[in-house]
């Protein structure tokens, strides 16, 4: 028999070529032994990091049995993975990681009239419950991290989530389990074993484990009896307490064990119907402990869920965009601090039912909470709910040294003792000089606490495990649980004996070696574990670099760019696969290496020194940072405000020193440069999209991909407002608009400037452009793609100086193109701290925005379209700032108008991306995501709205398809002239691209059709 595998603190355990080559041979799966790869697995949502083995990404379950096979042949360990996103340290280890998220995340079995659907392990919740949700059921464990939460992982840990008053645990719903075994086995687990396993399943195992294992819970009965704790929530340690339970077979003593029995490869669920009505209710309070006084009497009207969200979360979550809305709605953003919240849920098939509930909760809080606010929309309950979802990540928000950890967070308390356990909880965090956050499932008891600490601080390192303890004994004290939702890991591990005794813990190490006589699967978690606070698995160790870093922006906001990279926690938000702005090349690629925290981790371990002595050098880091596409949803969904943009520029702006542009970047970023030179010799250089010879030779020279055509170049640039947009103004006019016509609108698509200035003049307002003597006026956009911050610095000076006239006489700003506009909102300060620029960040608008703000709405006399419905496709930037809004906002304005948002994400473009050779299929496949579908969907008495550039030429290269700049959707509404011109032009460029080069008399009997 080969030595057991302890939990490996002494060192990694080193690397095995003949294994990797062996692993490599044997499967299918994609398999992964380099430095970058094994550093991006070390982490994951916990305080710990552990630099695994290697990394295999299995696409059967064959893979699954042949790698552990393999490992136990080579003495390696293996931590099977999900989402990486477990708050204990489970997911990581120094030997093989198995990544099941990538591949084996399918729909293997399916009976919706039985409720019953068989799984594989890495499918994660959401996408689950969106196949189920046709059929009228779901999966009842509405964990947190449901967008990315695996099946697998969310067996492993016995999750509960949010709704578990009503629905319990997983292993409530868990009625088998394909896995398989150290020795390499693999075989079904069922719950009731007469059951057997279903179609195309492996047979149950021989009954002499089950047997034996009966036999260990029955010599255990009595301590088990006297030592678990009677609350709804306790998942310390192996639930052999279960054994005993009618129907309970070997399946439930694997859920909830962390991968240290077994690794599983199917999952057999139960289902449940979706009720027909949801509706919220938010209580207010003075504080937390009157919340909690309160939670008893809410638990017996039967609610499906009671969450508590503390007024210090409240406040960060108010620093956070995507919060603002939720807490206006609430009350809840005025001066006064927050109140703490109750969150409380019914749910039934009859609305009376519901509506008695809301009643009955408003008269049991009558002169308990200081309010009650029922939340009875869909999107409000939304909002709320994503609010206390994102309740981990808001609470690590704050830039601070000390962070809220989370270690104690999981401790389960009988109802009518939560006052007690705050106060007396209170006092310990106190006792050690530190303060916390409260969150979470007040209808079970389980209490999410984080106390904020340093562990880069010794002595914080100390005070974790302090705190810990005190906690855990508080705990106990009040006939708790220590371990009531994530799971054991390394954090709780070593506090079951003192909570279960010495006994029940010698019976977890029986069962282990039952299951895994040599150890090797997740070795240190349940069974001999570390201490929780050992220094060699804590990340901290590998403390960022602590030296003032030159910048080329300004990270001070967040207390250096080192402090901005750590603000990731590694939760995994960025990993969620639902429609949506976030992160689009992990979703595209499902590669850990191209999401957000990905990146963030990377940066990390080359900040670290973990990738080299020169943290920008190293080609891992560059590849990783790439195929970021800069669509900065990051900066609005990311809970902790992670800037990967940003942090893009800054990281491209280090690294010129040794890669050097290539002619493509320089073209690219010198355009608005040479803009003009361009348009003049539009007929020339509009040439190479005509001409595949000239084509594949800029892919060559240049790079970009020869079956993409480029922008066409007009030959009549807008040059500014003319005397007929003058005559166009009502009277008497309402005032001045400085109108900032970007480098692209100005030079691509000329029209949609046009158009704003009709509509601006139609409502009123006397247009001025914005722009100085010489070459026009410029964002700096394209010189921030490629890292050349000083020349974009040049550009928005004088920007700044041209707009800040305007500003300072009270003339707003507006503008067209979102990437270039809100450059101005979000780069100009990072780039120029002074007032000018705040000024002109503070002014500038984009046109719908605008048109909402200054009520220029009620001044244009807009008609009925051609068409009865548009759906509107947000640009990225837009989304980021929540300026898609006014853009739907004004279009619902016209009349008999239907305006329906597309739920896609970034269109794939991305300024140059999509026009870049080695960036063109990744382009393609994350437009494919969601939004191509869409567009191909369009009925001929659609439109569809794109007020981004790059989404408009990305709609017409790879569907056919036409987009609209909301301006011309305008202009088109107030001037029907501007129906037959676009009638006209359509049908031109119909030809053009049909035939080439039209005649001079067919272009003038087009202008003449037009006229008419």
């Amino acid at each position: 028999m080969t030595r057991p595998i302890s939990h490996d603190r002494a060192g990694t355990q080193r690397p095995r070529p003949r294994l990797e080559a062996r692993l490599r041979a044997g499967q299918r799966g994609e398999v992964r032994f380099d430095r970058f790869t094994r550093g991006l697995y070390s982490t994951d949502a916990s305080i710990y990091q552990v630099r695994p083995l290697g990394v295999v990404f299995p696409e059967s379950a064959e893979d699954v049995r042949r790698t552990i096979e393999l490992a136990g042949e080579h003495d390696a360990s293996v931590v099977v993975r999900g989402a990486g996103t477990s708050q204990s340290g489970q997911s990581i280890g120094r030997g093989l990681i198995l990544d099941t998220s990538r591949a084996l995340n399918g729909v293997l079995d399916f009976d919706p009239a039985g409720r019953r659907v068989v799984v594989e392990p890495g499918i994660v919740l959401d996408r689950l419950n969106a196949f189920l949700r046709p059929h009228g059921l779901f999966f009842p464990i509405d964990v947190a991290t449901a967008s990315r939460a695996t099946l697998g992982g969310m067996a492993g840990n016995n999750s509960a989530g949010a709704r578990s008053v009503r629905y319990g645990h997983m292993v409530e719903h868990v009625r088998g389990i394909e896995a398989v075994l150290a020795d390499g086995r693999r075989d079904w687990f069922a719950r009731d074993t007469n059951g057997g396993a279903p179609p195309g399943r492996p047979g149950p195992l021989p009954s002499a484990l089950e047997s034996d294992l009966r036999a260990l819970h029955a010599r255990e009965a009595d301590e088990l009896a006297r030592r678990i704790p009677d609350v709804p929530r306790h998942v310390a340690g192996y639930a052999l307490h279960r054994l005993g339970r009618p129907g309970a077979g070997l399946s439930d003593l694997l859920v909830g064990s962390e991968g240290t029995l077994a690794v599983f490869t199917a999952l057999e669920l139960d289902l449940q119907p979706i009720p027909t009505v949801r509706t919220l209710a938010v209580c207010g309070f003075d504080g937390v402990r009157a919340a909690l006084a309160a939670v008893p009497a809410i638990v017996a009207l039967g609610p499906t869920a009671v969450e508590l969200v503390d007024a210090t979360l409240l406040e960060l979550a108010a620093q956070i965009p995507r919060f603002e809305r939720a807490l206006r709605q609430l009350g809840e953003d005025g001066g006064r601090r927050p109140r703490d919240i109750l969150v409380v849920e019914f749910a039934d098939d009859d609305p009376d039912r519901v509506s008695a509930s809301l009643s009955a909760l408003e008269s049991t809080m009558g002169g308990v909470a200081a309010g009650v606010v029922r939340a009875e929309s869909s999107e409000f309950q939304a909002r709320i709910w994503s609010l206390r979802k994102a309740g981990l990540s808001i609470s690590m928000s704050r830039p601070a040294a000390r962070k809220p950890l989370a270690f104690i967070e999981d401790c389960a308390i009988p109802l009518e003792r939560l006052p007690e356990w705050h106060r007396r909880l209170t006092e310990i965090i106190d006792r050690h000089a530190t303060h916390a956050v409260w969150y979470a499932h007040a209808s079970v008891g389980c209490l999410h606490v984080r106390p904020a600490l340093d562990l880069r601080d010794g002595d914080d390192v100390e005070r974790l495990r302090a705190i810990a303890a005190d906690a855990f004994a508080l705990a106990g004290d009040l006939g708790g649980s220590h371990s009531g939702e994530h799971g054991d890991g390394w954090i709780r591990s070593e506090f079951l004996e003192p909570m279960l005794g010495k006994r029940l813990v010698s019976a977890f190490g029986e069962i282990k070696r039952r299951f895994d006589p040599d150890g090797r699967l997740n070795p240190g978690k349940i069974v001999d574990p570390p201490r929780m606070n050992d220094a060699s698995l804590l990340r901290a160790r590998n403390g960022l670099e602590t030296r003032k870093l030159p910048t080329a922006l300004d990270w001070e906001k967040w207390g250096g760019f080192s402090r901005a990279v750590d603000m990731c926690n590694n939760n995994g938000t960025c990993l969620k696969r639902s429609p949506g702005v976030m992160c689009p090349s992990f979703r595209a690629t499902s590669d850990e290496r191209h999401s957000t925290r990905g990146r963030a981790n990377a940066l990390r371990l080359a900040l670290s020194g973990q990738l080299g002595d020169d943290p920008w050098a190293s080609p891992e880091l560059y590849d990783a940072m790439d195929l970021c596409l800069g669509c900065k949803a990051c900066r609005r969904e990311c809970p902790t405000g992670v800037d990967m943009a940003r942090m893009k520029i800054d990281f491209l702006h280090r690294v010129r020193a040794d890669r050097p542009l290539s002619p493509r970047d320089r073209a690219l970023a010198w355009l608005p440069r040479y803009a003009p030179l361009a348009s003049r010799l539009a007929p020339l250089v509009n040439l190479r999209n005509r001409v595949p010879a000239l084509a594949r030779l800029g892919e060559r020279v240049a790079g970009l991909a020869a079956d993409r055509p480029l922008p066409r170049w007009s030959s009549r640039p807008f040059t500014g407002p003319s005397r007929s947009h003058a005559a166009e103004v009502r009277s008497p006019p309402r005032g001045r608009v400085a109108l900032f016509v970007d480098t692209f609108t100005r030079y691509f698509e000329p029209e949609i400037a046009h158009a704003a200035v009709r509509v601006l003049a139609r409502a009123g307002w006397r247009v001025e452009e914005a722009s100085t003597a010489g070459r026009p006026l410029c964002c700096g956009r394209t010189f921030l793609n490629v890292g050349l911050v000083e020349e974009a610095r040049v550009e928005l000076d004088r920007t700044v100086r041209a707009l800040g006239r305007f500003v300072a006489r009270g003339i707003p700003v507006v503008g067209l193109e979102p990437s270039c506009l809100l450059t101005l909102r979000d780069e100009l300060p990072a780039l120029d701290p002074g007032p000018a620029a705040a000024e002109v960040a503070a002014r500038a608008r984009l046109l719908t925005e605008w048109l909402v703000e200054a009520g220029a709405l009620e001044r244009l006399e807009l008609a009925p379209l051609p068409v009865r419905r548009v759906r509107v496709h947000g640009h990225c930037h837009e989304k980021a700032f929540g300026a898609d809004g006014p853009t739907l906002e004004v279009l619902r304005a016209i009349p008999d108008l239907e305006v329906e948002a597309i739920p896609a994400g970034c269109c794939g473009m991305a300024g140059s991306f999509g026009y870049e050779a080695e960036h063109a299929d990744l382009s393609r496949r994350v437009a494919e995501l969601e939004l191509l579908p869409a567009v191909r969907e369009l009925r001929d008495d659609e439109w569809l709205v794109a007020n981004g550039t790059s989404c408009r030429h990305q709609v017409a290269d790879l569907a056919d398809a036409r987009g609209r700049h909301v301006a011309t959707v305008l202009d088109a509404a107030t001037n029907p002239q501007a129906q037959r011109e676009d009638a006209a032009v359509r049908r031109l460029r119909e030809l053009r691209d049909r035939h080439g080069n039209l005649s001079v008399a067919e272009i003038l009997a087009f202008r003449d059709e037009g006229r008419r």
